[in-house]
């Protein structure tokens, strides 16, 4: 008979009279069956009791009778009470499980949220697989910037795409009523937000044109922008702001999610007007390209395309487009391909402790469900239907993965702003995809498939253990003999598992630990103690010609040097430890050339730039005589000079002496500037990266209206910035200043250390949480060996064995399971570092040292976790052993 849902609903409501008529009706079978059987010749009672017994078990019967009659919710309901009731009697088991859930699911969601916002979100473009990265390739630089000469070629004679624009990252100076201010700006073509698919909120997109020299200037705010500087007033509209002493309308603003990670942050998004000496100039290199692909256009079609149109140009114009090629990458892949290591790293680490939150959570059911068992024989017994324990079984883990998840959801939640709130502000802004990371529905789905993992896992480790059909000897059995050692058995295969994962955290935390202390270590040819430094950003038209600049540097080293704690000021187109970036073509004098293309970074910097920095000036001399300050000695009419670095004499001048060897810009027809001193290397580049041959000019042969200063302090490095911004603003209160900094904090603060550090921090974490569930877990396993072997140590004690015996016989079982948990764990993690080798810095995945002290510290843990047990073997009594039994 079937029932619909409101007629099951009534006979809920009727549950006492639907007892009482299935009472009646199985009294009358049980009747009428012992009626049939005295009819037969047998006794009243011999027919009453084999009716009974034919009809089968009254409890078993009515169950069955209200899984028909669809009472299973409120059986349902039964279980959870019950299931609460005996968590609330086991406190110490449901804390246990429900913390190492919580715990190992929040690392998880937490580090899973990161790798959604960067790698599985789509990037924020329409058609995002339809767009490119589009690069020159030369000098084994592979991703390298577009000249605006080749740019507009490139755009002219594709076939591959239909849009290409560019795009750049500068600081302008922003006048504002309080003086001048740096701002980012990035400068782009007309076309760039139609090819990304973007429509501002605010105004109107670039005119085709908008982005030429002959055009009106005018730029798009960022939404952050409009509300920190305008307020959020749509009149902005229409407004002027004054951009580098150029009048700038405003026409746009953006939308309030877009982020375009290769050029952040910017404030303000102007049109490309190209009218500064690199952009006019096929020779110079400052765009960077983006594209979006036709229908039925591959990326190899696009590249293919891109190397015959570099080649064609080389043919075209030899002297700037020699050596130079073309590359083309997804867009999402430039923006995410840099973080894609370490995330995927850091989950693996937080997936290596859910298995051993999960492999600690099992052991602890098994012990759970072997001191259940004969309470479930004893129901079993009793008449209660396997499928009905199963479901008492099920019900108890639903209850504990529901409130593990729950609370684990909340952790996650906390997890993510801490981790947010630890990057630095810096590499924040130009990793936007970070800034609004929560539960979202792709978190929320992950944690429901790692919920439903472990509700398998608390619903199956029990059943499976549990031999509902060998009740008599569930019964006969207690709490020791095979049960016991069938959970011996299980459970040292669960530590080999904690311990092997514990020990490729603690490999993977050891090695990343080691690269950050190698790299930080790294000789850098500086020191980088008490010595700050801010940008400067003059007005072009307070001083347009060098005379002007050149004495405005003269005026700055004046009033900077005169400010109480300052030791030596120097200036510099560049810092270091700052990129690559800001190079030349080179030409040495005297040799073949063929329009090869040397490219090498330059710097132009005041004479007492290496002393205030701490460079060692190797051989040769500065750029005046020591002693000789930068204000009284400058002159642009001297012969052009330049010093070297150490990787650039081994590159170019192998086994001879570069003084007095002569080099030019581009060709040999430039001016020649002979080399008279070669420095130390300095780290111009990121940390992790090589040294480069690099060139040092003197600032006075090019000045500009934008410098670093750099100043060596007697005083708190930090504490002395305020009053360095303080004295340039006394001199001239439009000069651009930024909020300055120090070398020891660009140091910490880098890409390449930060990115080391939060790993090794992270899995450190992770590794640290591993070792001390691994030494509980294996604990475990020897305690509960020891509880199970208490007779059999008694007997030998009691026949002559002595203490030392008893500890070797339990430390060697530990030591059984801590070297095959070592080994394995060793195995692989040696596979793992080589995976991550991207990520370390002057070790290999097999360095010897930090796999000996991973094995030392998880030998001598797991040592200390089996001398208690052993310690209470060796002191049982045989007495009272064998009397317990």
């Amino acid at each position: 008979m079937k029932f619909t849902f409101f007629k099951r609903l009534a006979l809920l409501f009727r549950r006492e009279k639907f007892n009482q008529e299935l009472e009646e009706e199985m009294a009358w079978h049980r009747d009428q069956k012992s009626q049939d059987l005295q009819s037969a010749g047998t006794s009243p009672d011999d027919a009453h009791h084999a009716a009974r017994r034919e009809f089968g078990n009254d409890l078993h019967l009515r169950e069955q009778s209200q899984d028909v009659f669809s009472f299973w919710f409120e059986t349902t309901l039964q279980d959870f009470r019950f299931a609460l009731r005996q968590l609330r009697k086991n406190p110490g088991f449901a804390l246990t499980a429900i913390l190492m859930l919580a715990l190992g699911l929040s690392v998880s969601v937490a580090i899973f949220a990161f790798v959604d916002g960067a790698l599985l979100k789509p990037i924020p473009f329409k058609d995002p697989q339809q767009l490119l990265g589009v690069y020159e390739e030369a000098n084994q630089c592979l991703y390298c910037n577009l000249s605006y000469p080749d740019y507009l070629d490139w755009k002219k004679l594709n076939k591959s795409l239909t849009a290409l624009e560019v795009y750049d990252h500068n600081q302008f100076t922003l006048n504002t009523p309080s003086g001048a201010e740096p701002i980012f700006i990035t400068r782009v073509s007309d076309g760039f937000f139609r090819v990304l698919g973007i429509t501002p909120i605010l105004g109107r997109d670039f005119y085709a044109g908008e982005d030429l020299l002959s055009a009106p200037r005018t730029v798009m705010l960022s939404y952050a922008a409009w509300q920190k500087r305008f307020g959020g007033k749509p009149e902005v509209i229409g407004q002027t702001v004054i951009l580098d002493d150029n009048p700038t309308v405003i026409i746009a603003v953006l939308p309030k999610d877009f982020h375009f990670a290769p050029a952040e942050p910017a404030e303000f998004w102007a049109t490309l007007h190209p009218e500064r000496g690199c952009d006019l100039r096929r020779s110079c290199h400052g765009l960077y390209g983006v594209g979006r692909m036709k229908d039925g256009i591959t990326m190899q079609g696009a590249l293919s395309e891109f190397k015959d149109i570099a080649a064609q140009l080389t043919k075209q114009y030899p002297d700037s487009n020699t050596g130079q090629g073309a590359n083309v990458e997804v867009l999402s892949e430039v923006i995410v391909g840099p973080y894609r290591p370490l995330l995927l790293m850091l989950l693996a680490g937080a997936g290596l402790l859910l298995v051993i939150a999960g492999v600690n959570i099992a052991s602890l059911l098994l012990v759970r469900s072997e001191a259940r068992k004969r309470e479930f024989a004893i129901r079993n017994a009793l008449g209660a239907a396997r499928i009905r324990l199963m479901r008492q079984f099920m019900t108890e883990g639903l209850l504990l993965v529901l409130i593990g998840s729950a609370l684990g959801l909340l952790f996650a939640y906390w997890t993510i702003h801490i981790l947010t709130l630890l990057i630095p502000t810096n590499l924040l802004l130009k990793t936007p995809f970070f800034l609004d990371l929560g539960l979202t529905p792709h978190v929320l789905v992950f944690t429901a498939f790692i919920t439903l993992l472990f509700a398998i896992l608390f619903f199956v480790t029990p059943t499976l253990r549990l031999s509902l059909g060998r009740t008599r000897d569930s019964l006969a059995e207690g709490s020791r003999g095979s049960a016991g050692n069938a959970w011996r058995f299980l459970g040292s295969k669960l530590v080999v598992l904690e311990l092997a994962t514990a020990v490729v955290l603690l490999v993977s935390a050891g090695l990343l630990g080691k690269s950050l202390l190698l790299m930080l270590r790294t000789p850098i040819g500086m020191q980088p103690d008490h010595l700050a430094t801010i940008q400067l950003t003059a007005p072009d038209k307070s001083y347009p010609k060098s005379p002007d600049q050149l004495a405005l540097a003269r005026r700055l080293y004046a009033e900077l040097s005169a400010v109480p704690g300052v030791k030596s000021v120097a200036f510099s187109s560049d810092i270091p430890i700052n990129g690559w970036g800001d190079t030349t073509w080179i030409h040495i004098l005297g040799r073949p050339w063929h329009g090869e293309h040397e490219d090498v970074p330059e710097r132009d910097v005041t004479p007492e730039y290496f002393s205030t920095i701490g460079a060692k000036l190797v051989r040769g001399r500065p750029f005046v005589e020591t002693g000789r300050p930068f204000v009284d000695n400058e002159d642009p009419s001297q012969p052009h000079e330049v010093i070297i670095n150490q990787a650039f004499e081994r590159k170019y001048f192998p086994g001879e002496d570069p003084l007095g060897k002569q080099l030019s810009y581009m060709s040999p027809k430039s001016i020649p500037m002979e080399i008279i001193g070669i420095v130390e290397d300095i780290k111009e580049g990121q940390l992790d990266t090589e040294n480069r041959p690099a060139l040092y000019f003197p600032l006075n042969q090019s000045p500009s209206t934008f410098l670093n200063a750099v100043v060596r302090t007697s005083t708190s490095d930090h504490a002395m910035i305020p009053a360095l911004i303080s004295a340039v603003h006394r001199l001239d209160p439009n000069i651009a200043t930024s909020a300055g900094t120090t070398f020891t904090d660009i140091i910490e603060d880098s890409p390449s250390a930060y990115l080391r550090r939060t790993s090794a921090w992270l899995i450190g974490g992770f590794a640290a949480f591993a070792l001390i569930l691994g030494v509980v877990g294996l604990y475990g396993v020897i305690a509960y060996s020891v509880s199970q072997r208490t007779r059999e140590i008694g007997v030998r004690m009691a026949i002559g064995a002595q203490r030392t015996t008893v500890y070797k016989l339990v430390l060697k079982e530990a030591g059984y399971l801590t070297t095959l948990g070592i080994v394995m764990g060793l195995a692989s993690a040696i596979a793992a570092a080589t995976l991550m080798k991207d990520l370390l810095f002057g070790v290999r995945s097999w360095d010897v040292p930090t796999l000996a002290a991973v094995a030392i510290v998880l030998s001598a843990a797991s040592l200390l976790a089996s001398f208690i047990p052993a310690h209470r073997a060796a002191s049982v009594d045989p007495v009272e052993a064998l009397r317990s039994e």
